[in-house]
Parts: structure tokens; sequence; C-alpha cells
């Protein structure tokens, strides 16, 4: 059935654009003329990209498919503020529901209290958009009482609190629901979502610790790392394990706390790759990009910037497999992520900040035919191969890395008998103690880090003081290795880890002496 509309007037809805991982207001002002023409003017004003100039032929083809049959008059959009560029075809819902509006197809003349984003169909379906939870979160802030979103985009959206979510599927849908509400008060139960208990859900991995044998000097390391997320480089012969240790390495990190939770939603949430129906980021994020990323896809970027892997790893563990075969200036851009935990991408138009707060887990051979150092296999490669090969991995990305850890191959015995290996779950519990142990001493002192490689140099003073005995150690280890300023606090921090996995107060020798060990490979292979 067609509605024919003849009231002529102004209208204002208001919308929602991402920037980075943030959301900004946008108040979306349709005007119409009084002057009815044979041919229908559309104009969109307000920097908009070409997705949102061709939302006219999809909002009028929904518009008259849903049923509302518009008068041939010039309509007038403004997507403000007019210096934000916009992007995307989310302001679809907002500018048809303005348009019905201003026809006067709404009894609800305010529309203050709705924030409405969604991409229109041809037949009036609505289809799901990026950033609904920044959308969510920009509508808290904002005090707009009700979100209107995609019904796909309505788990993702409802775990933020004190916004009422409401999913719909079409363009009349949307109308009932405004036309439902009386005194600010939608005749209708809004979505309710799971919110903490998503994450109080059992962690289930597919892969497990206990399927690996052997391998228990790389073993301790990685929970080492696990324990305190510190970065990690496992060396070794092809078909050594290094691979299958990084792929279980998820399997024994700390379960996100609610708040990381969100802050990783945003960012996937952003980036289009979200889970729609968990509607909410339960595990650390595991990213493992081939070697022919490009810098802007590690680092992000575009027109518009977009986050990057080093930020969709944001609170997880990202994993760079065959590390030197990475092209140098996509390794390069990664140091000041990994030394400051946030990426800025500066454009013409905009500069934006995503954070990048990362694990990094990294595996190489030692030469380019794999064998050097293998006692089953014979080098082919001189030494000045293997030197071009490694060098591949610059100084300072390698003195980024804590953890040197060389993975050699596995005896036939260890493969095939002994008893089983220690599975994720032992591990875990050690790993979770450690962490505890960790967030109690941040604090009490009213740190706002959550692990001991977070540490700058104040606390690794404040939390790594040294004995005469452990003093002369690292002195020794200093001078003999060249180890420069940055080593020196990055050993401080593996000890402090270790110390934490054994439940002791204060840093010991032995500690000490197992974090200095883990540095000792790039000077085996560097030097």
């Amino acid at each position: 059935m067609l509605h024919s509309l003849a009231t002529l007037m102004l209208a204002k809805v208001l919308s929602a654009a991402v920037y980075g991982i943030d959301a900004n207001l946008i108040d979306v002002e349709v005007d119409l003329s009084g002057n009815i023409t044979e041919e229908e003017k559309f104009h969109t004003v307000g920097l908009p990209d070409a997705a949102v100039r061709e939302s006219r032929d999809r909002v009028k083809a929904a518009m008259k498919n849903s049923g509302y049959l518009i008068p041939p008059t010039h309509i007038t959009i403004n997507l403000a503020p007019a210096d934000l560029k916009k992007e995307g075809a989310g302001f679809d819902l907002p500018i048809a529901v303005g348009i019905l509006s201003a026809y006067g197809a709404l009894n609800l003349r305010d529309l203050s209290g709705f924030l409405l984003v969604g991409e229109l169909g041809l037949d009036g379906t609505l289809r799901p958009v990026p950033g609904a939870l920044s959308i969510a979160v920009l509508a808290r802030a904002r005090g707009i009482a009700n979100l209107i979103v995609p019904a796909v985009n309505a788990p993702e959206a409802a775990v933020v609190e004190g916004v009422n979510v409401f999913p719909v599927a079409t363009l009349g849908e949307v109308i009932e629901l405004l036309n439902s509400t009386v005194l600010g008060h939608v005749q209708r139960e809004p979505f309710r979502g799971k919110r903490q208990e998503l994450l109080d859900e059992l962690q289930h991995f597919g892969v497990d610790f206990s399927d690996v044998r052997g391998q228990q000097t790389a073993k301790r390391a990685l929970e080492v790392a696990a324990a305190g997320g510190h970065n990690i480089l496992m060396i070794g012969p092809p078909g050594s394990g290094k691979t299958m240790l990084a792929k279980r390495l998820p399997s024994i990190l700390a379960p996100l706390s609610f708040e990381e939770a969100l802050e990783t939603t945003k960012i996937h949430s952003v980036a289009g790759v979200l889970d729609a129906a968990a509607g909410l980021v339960t595990q650390r994020p595991f990213r493992a990009p081939h070697h022919t990323i490009s810098d802007a896809g590690l680092i992000g970027g575009g027109i518009i910037p977009r986050p990057g892997e080093v930020s969709l790893a944001h609170n997880g563990l990202l994993f760079l497999d065959e590390l030197p075969e990475f092209p140098r200036n996509v390794l390069e851009v990664m140091r000041q992520p990994l030394e400051d935990h946030t990426v800025t991408i500066a454009r013409a138009s905009m500069s934006l900040t995503f954070p990048s707060r990362f694990m990094l887990a990294a595996a190489m051979n030692p030469c380019p035919c794999g064998f050097f150092n293998d006692r089953s296999r014979e080098c082919s490669c001189t030494p000045p191969m293997i030197q071009r090969y490694v060098s591949k991995v610059s100084g300072p990305l390698l003195d980024r890395i804590d953890i040197h850890i060389e993975v050699p191959a596995v005896q036939y015995k260890e493969l095939r008998g002994g008893a089983a290996a220690e599975g994720s779950a032992q591990i875990r519990e050690r790993v979770m103690r450690a962490r505890e142990r960790q967030r109690k001493r941040f604090l009490e002192r009213g740190e706002k880090i959550f692990s001991n490689a977070q540490m700058g140099t104040r606390q690794v003073r404040s939390y790594c003081e040294l004995g005469q005995d452990a003093e002369r150690l690292l002195e020794r280890a200093m001078q003999q290795q060249g180890l420069t300023a940055r080593a020196h606090d990055r050993i401080l921090k593996v000890a402090r880890t270790i110390a934490d996995l054994e439940g002791a107060a204060a840093l010991a020798v032995s500690h000490l002496a197992e974090a200095i060990q883990y540095r000792t490979l790039d000077r085996s292979y560097w030097s």
C-alpha cells in the first residue's frame, strides 16, 4: 500500500560516524523545498564520500518499496558538522527517516532521543554497519536514550549498559517503532544482551600444549612470556614445532577483563571483523598475518585510517611466522607500537591514534636452508649467507623482543615415547596466579598497568631491586654481551615475571640468570 505524503518541512535526525575507534555525533538535516517539480532534485552536502552520495538511489527505492510515495521535489541533505568527511552506507537509515519525517509520515516530531544507523537495501531491508559498539558508547556519553540499529548489530551494541538498543529489520519497522513512542517512551522492549555473562563462559580452545612432545625449554619460555606479557622470538630448524607452539600460546593466556573485552571489541567492530553473533570479543585475539602483508596492512592506513594487524591484536597475540621473509620496511614500522603501545596515523585531513598493546611472538629459521646448528642435517649455507639472512631482522627490532629461545629438532624418543606432556590447563593455572600477583602489586600503588612487560623505567627500579650477587651477575652479563639499556630493563622485567611464577617477593640470582639466558641467542646469530 502506498502512502501519499504532502507535508513539507525541515527535519533533523541524529546519526554517527566512526573515526579511528571512536564515534562522532552527526546531525542529518533534511530540507524540502515547497516547489513540486517534474523531476526530483536530491543533494547531499557536508563532505560525503561516494557511498554517501549514492545513498539517494538506495533511499528512494527503499522508501518506494516500503510503501511511501514521495512527490518529486527539491531535497537537500546536510551532514553536520560539515568539516568532517562522511563515509559508508550507515547514513541511509537516518536520511530516509529524515525525509519521511519532513513529509509528515511520523507522529513523533522530536527525534532527539534516538540515534539511528543502518544501510538500506532497495527493498527496505537493513544491512549491518561497522562500529556499532563505538556508536553505542557515544550514545551513552551524549545521553541519547535510544539506539536503533540493524538486527545483526544488536548483540554488539547491547553490551553497553545505559542505552536502549532496538534491533530492526526493515524501514517500515523503524517507522512503526518511532510512531509507537508516547511521551518519549517506546512501546517495545529493548534488546537485552548477555554483557558480563559472555566473559563468564568457559574458554574453549581447539589446541592444547599436551599435543607438543619434547621442547621443555621452549614451553618454559612461553609460560614466562604468557605470565608477564613478554615478546618472544623462537629460532629453530623447519619442523621443530615453532608454529605449533605459537598456536597454542593463546590457550595459556589470562582471560580478558570486561574493560579489555570492550576495548578489543571496538577495534574489531570498526575494522568489520567482529563475529556478529557473539557481540563481544571474549578471547584474546590471535592474529597471524602472512609475510606478504604491506606496512599499511600491518600498522593500519587508508584515506580515513582503519586499524591494522597490530591494533587487531590489541590485548592479544600477534604471531609473525618466518620473520626474515617479511619486508624490512614492514618490520621496522613495528618499532613504535612495540615501545609505545599505540599507533598514530597522520593524514592531511586528520590524525588518528589506535591502541596496539599486544604480545609479539615470532618464529624464524636460523639460516636460508634452515639447518644451521642442527645435529641431524648438514647446513649448506655459507657464513655470509647466514649473516645476510638473519640481518633482515634489525638489531633495534630484536632489542624490543624480551625472550629469544632456540627450538631444536625433536628427537625420535621424545616424539614417540614418554608420558603425555603437561596440558594447557595446568600451565594456565600458574600463569593466572602470576598475573594475579602482578595485578595486586600494581593496584596497591595505583599503577594503571596490567603486566610486568608494561612496566616503565620508574616501575622497573621500584619493583626489581637486586641483591649484591644478582647485581654483579647482571653487570657481568651487560659487559660481556654488550647489552643495551633497553635490554637491561627487559631482563629485569622477565626476571620479575619468573619470580612471580615462583611466588617469590624478591628477585634471586636464579631468576636473573634465567632471564639473562633468554637474551644470549641474539649474540650467537647477530654478532
